[in-house]
């Protein structure tokens, strides 16, 4: 998918009704009557809204008479998640990276207290022949 369609897609689902609607045909295709049936808005913003679910790829509408159904168009779905999962992959890889340093960390700092790295003997006592 390229940058423009991701940044469509993105855009897309920024608005809540869209992300409502793409729930909603997650669970099977609609007519825009169905779709429209929830929302206070007339089928002509309805129809604004798919028109720009559309543009991003994430819904299609077979050409035909009416009602044709809506379709979620899972491809599009798909190209964000491994957008994602790339994504959080990284920051995954940081944090265990990181967490790694702070274990070794908590380890050095526990063996300064409980007998690694503290002095014992005459040095730690201030022997006079130390000076």
């Amino acid at each position: 998918m390229t940058t423009d369609m991701l940044s469509r897609v993105f855009a897309a689902l920024a608005d809540p009704t869209r992300r409502d609607m793409v729930a909603r045909l997650s669970e099977g295709d609609a007519t825009v009557s169905q779709l429209a049936e929830p929302y206070r808005m007339t089928l002509q913003a309805v129809y604004k809204h798919l028109r720009v679910l559309e543009d991003a790829g994430l819904v299609s509408r077979p050409p035909g008479r009416q009602p044709r159904p809506v379709r979620l168009e899972v491809q599009a779905l798909d190209s964000m998640d491994t957008w994602i999962e790339r994504h959080r992959s990284r920051v995954e890889q940081r944090y265990r990276r990181l967490d790694a340093v702070l274990a070794e960390m908590r380890g050095d700092e526990h063996g300064r207290h409980h007998g690694g790295h503290h002095r014992s003997g005459p040095e730690a006592a201030g022997d006079p022949d130390d000076s």
